[in-house]
């Protein structure tokens, strides 16, 4: 049977019986004291129950009121806790947030960022998981996801940060200067990756695309990146990597780059978060904290 009166009904009459008084109670809530003694008659009918017991000098409650205020008192009692909190943290931001990223792309341009989020925010905690595989955002409780390309999930807002490409490298040594077409990597030995095949590249003066399959040759093919970093600097192969890492090495001198003129077409790193209005206070510092830190930008 559904119940006919609110729980603001409710939570009047526990300020009644806390303060002890109907006048203290209203000017407590800031209502009339006719529009409260009308709410609390109204309640009791709802109920089919007298909770009050009024006379000239004072409230007490009946038996059965004295039920319902010990259940509900802690209810309220918690509500009010959590708003108090709600509210603190608009001026001392604390709590978790948790954050789901691709593992490379992640270490190489969030830890930094996280780090100095933290220092600046000593209250606040961060859930940081680095997975290369798609989780359900929903149903982990995810604030924030860090994604490559293009994703695009109902009710989540993606912002791109960073656009990434990938190119070909090999060891410093290594004389290539005969291969002039990515047609000719057929005669090299290779280093390939699952996640990075098929080698897309694209001539940034032409326009020419080639979609190169690695089957001939390959000496070793890897899950995981930072292998595949080690074996091209032992000069085992040539191989396909991501600019953000072999940029580095290349300054180092510890691979370098051949045919320059070609490279993947630019990949997305994106920053997604919830479509809704009310982000937590937290989560928003950490959002705008990483938007300019990329691109200066504002939380939509």
């Amino acid at each position: 049977m559904k119940a006919n009166y609110s729980l603001n009904d409710l939570r009047c009459f526990c300020i009644i019986v806390t303060l002890g008084s109907f006048k203290k109670a209203s000017q407590e809530l800031d209502m009339p004291l006719s529009t409260l003694s009308r709410r609390i008659r109204e309640l009791e009918k709802s109920l089919q129950l007298r909770l009050l017991n009024r006379d000239a000098h004072r409230v007490t409650l009946t038996h059965i009121g004295g039920e319902y205020y010990r259940r509900y008192r802690g209810l309220f009692d918690e509500l009010e806790c959590i708003e108090r909190d709600l509210s603190e943290e608009k001026h001392q931001p604390k709590g978790k947030i948790r954050i789901v990223a691709p593992i490379y792309l992640g270490k190489h341009f969030l830890s930094e960022i996280f780090c100095d989020f933290l220092l600046q925010y000593p209250d606040i905690q961060l859930d940081l998981r680095f997975s290369n595989e798609l989780i359900d955002l929903e149903g982990q409780g995810i604030d924030i996801a860090f994604r490559t390309r293009n994703p695009t999930i109902d009710n989540w807002i993606v912002r791109q940060l960073q656009s990434t490409h990938n190119i070909l490298c090999c060891h410093p040594n290594q004389d290539i200067d005969y291969i002039t077409h990515p047609e000719q990597l057929d005669e090299l030995p290779k280093i390939t990756s699952f996640r990075l095949i098929p080698w897309r590249l694209e001539n940034q003066l032409t326009g020419e695309k080639c979609v190169y399959h690695p089957t001939k040759l390959v000496r070793l093919e890897v899950d995981e990146i930072q292998m595949m970093t080690y074996a091209l600097k032992t000069g085992i192969g040539v191989s396909y990597l991501p600019d953000y890492i072999a940029l580095p090495m290349i300054e180092k001198g510890e691979i370098k780059r051949f045919l320059p003129d070609w490279q993947s077409e630019g990949q997305g790193f994106s920053m997604l978060y919830r479509d809704r209005k009310n982000i937590p206070h937290r989560v928003r510092l950490l959002i705008e904290h990483t938007l300019q830190h990329f691109t200066g930008l504002n939380v939509k």
